[in-house]
């Protein structure tokens, strides 16, 4: 009990782990709120907690998007320290991973405009701004699955190598990060599945999806990317 209250206080310290935690109670909020909301109309406590539910996830969005404010400088220097991958051992790759942070790095100002018009800061309508912030989040989460899935391929590639040349020490390593990356392919659907729901109507399932699914969606990538996280820690500690 101790060393999981203290693993929680070591997350919540730090800022990428606060976001995830934030993020997951935001979606889980909007999944159980949509359900109740929905399915308990005749009761109107549960109607009403629902409606708070949702309530309270919509004011955690608006709390990740303002602490998103200064994510552009971690952002650009993370894409001028990968520059054009020179370091990755496949081009593929490393192209694939240069068009994700250009995405990235635009998505961040689109934001910004799109809350400040948003909080009446400044004169123009956020609907584009909106638009144009899903459209580089959607564009960068289709890049990221196009590179798990290259990655796979590389990944299956070495391990048929492996297995050939008897190395079962490399074995275990190959698969934990074929685990990865297929989770990240998970995680990076269900965003995808969301962005294109916030797309304008007619474009594939956009607006269609109930809250308690796009609640759904986003927990499945939260608890994903926690998962990956104290994966990632993990392996840290023990390389340290």
């Amino acid at each position: 009990m101790q060393q999981s209250l203290e693993s929680l206080v070591r997350l919540l310290e730090s800022y990428r782990g606060r976001d995830k935690v934030i993020r997951s109670v935001c979606y889980g909020s909007q999944l159980v709120g949509g359900i109740l909301f929905r399915k308990a109309e005749a009761d109107v406590s549960f109607h009403r907690l629902g409606k708070s539910l949702l309530l309270f996830s919509a004011q955690l969005s608006q709390c990740r998007t303002v602490l998103r404010l200064f994510d552009d400088l971690s952002m650009l220097a993370y894409s001028h320290s990968y520059g054009f991958g020179h370091g990755e051992e496949d081009s593929g790759v490393r192209w694939i991973s240069v068009l994700t942070n250009v995405a990235d790095q635009l998505y961040y100002p689109c934001e910004h405009i799109a809350w400040a018009a948003d909080a009446e800061l400044i004169k123009t309508k956020s609907d584009k701004w909106w638009l144009f912030s899903t459209v580089l989040w959607g564009t960068s989460l289709l890049l990221g699955i196009l590179r798990s899935l290259r990655v796979l391929l590389l990944l299956r590639k070495k391990l048929k190598k492996c297995r050939r040349d008897g190395a079962q020490n490399s074995l275990s390593q190959l698969h934990r990060q074929m685990r990865v990356e297929t989770l990240s392919i998970i995680s990076s659907m269900a965003d995808l599945s969301n962005a294109i729901h916030w797309m304008p109507p007619g474009f594939f399932w956009a607006g269609r999806f109930p809250n308690w699914l796009v609640g759904l969606m986003g927990t499945v990538s939260s608890l994903i990317g926690l998962m990956q996280m104290n994966v990632g820690d993990g392996d840290q500690s023990v390389n340290t």
